[in-house]
């Protein structure tokens, strides 16, 4: 089976991608193949599966004394991951994140991913706990998603942690970055954000994903600005359709990003969340038939909270 990679750059079609959520603990996987059921049609070219650190909690104990606790909400991306694969035969990227994730465990997490030959990996930093969120990352981590891919980089040579050499592996790991077309939250301003995104490509990333956007203007002045700064890796536009009315004030704070005015006046005149199911539709497919129009081959969709809103917005397109 080909890089994801390679067959991203290969496209002269409209295609198809999506993003999965693993389940939550103790949910059947049942849930996941649900979805994948109501998109599968729609001949998706690859399936990402995000992972999620341990959510930190304070609670107090008996002794009425708060004390640190860690609840792993999401687990088992890896195992999810290869589950669908194995079952619909489509290839799936799991994210890897640094937050909440020792370098060890990304290392081992590499290893069982090689071993089950899945070579795709997408390659974030992720979030902070919101109960850690000054908390300095110690050495035992990687801290950007820089660091993440020097250790890949590293793995795919031969190189392990502790510094052992080993036979370089046969099928190394090809793997995508994340791109933010209104900046990432923490960047001063899109132009450095947009240099640090280079530095991500100069050392291997060979495409880019974007953060949801609802502007399409934001998604071709990014590209833009990274063509000019000489990044030439194709940058695919992430697309949400929104399904309920909290998202309006949600989205914004959650992901940093703006909605265009006219977009927030017609979900203001929903009376119900199935008037803003229908008002996301109608927007998320003006944006995808917009962007295929100009030339744009894949678009890659959200899905969370938004399955069959996506599976309406593919059938007008694809």
């Amino acid at each position: 089976m080909p890089s994801a990679t390679q067959t991203i750059n290969e496209l002269n079609a409209p295609a198809f991608s999506f993003e999965l959520l693993p389940p939550i603990k103790g949910n059947s996987i049942q849930k996941v193949f649900n979805t994948i059921d109501l998109l599968k049609e729609f001949n998706p070219i690859h399936i990402n599966i995000t992972a999620h650190r341990d959510e930190v909690t304070y609670a107090k104990n008996e002794q009425e004394l708060y004390e640190r606790r860690i609840v792993r909400k999401r687990p088992g991306t890896v195992a999810v991951a290869i589950s669908i694969q194995n079952k619909y035969g489509i290839k799936v990227i799991p994210h890897i994140i640094c937050c909440g994730f020792t370098k060890h465990e990304t290392e081992y997490a590499l290893i069982d991913l090689n071993f089950l030959e899945m070579n795709d990996v997408l390659l974030l930093r992720g979030d902070n706990s919101k109960a850690e969120r000054f908390v300095q990352t110690t050495e035992e981590s990687n801290k950007y998603a820089i660091d993440l891919i020097h250790q890949v980089n590293d793995f795919n040579k031969g190189i392990l942690l502790d510094n052992t050499i080993i036979e370089p592996f046969d099928n190394h790991f090809s793997f995508g970055v994340a791109g933010y077309p209104e900046k990432h939250e923490e960047a001063p301003n899109l132009q450095t954000d947009i240099e640090f995104l280079k530095e991500k490509v100069a050392n291997g990333a060979g495409y880019i994903v974007t953060q949801m956007f609802f502007d399409n203007a934001h998604y071709y002045n990014f590209v833009d600005k990274c063509r000019k700064e000489g990044i030439t890796v194709p940058i695919i536009p992430g697309i949400k359709p929104i399904t309920i009315l909290p998202q309006l004030t949600d989205l914004p704070k959650i992901f940093h990003i703006d909605l265009p005015e006219a977009l927030v006046i017609e979900l203001r005149k929903c009376k119900t969340n199935e008037d803003v199911t229908a008002v996301g539709i109608e927007w998320a497919t003006a944006q995808a038939k917009d962007l295929l129009s100009n030339g744009i081959h894949l678009l890659h969709f959200y899905t969370y909270m938004a399955v069959k809103s996506v599976r309406k917005i593919a059938e007008q397109i694809y």
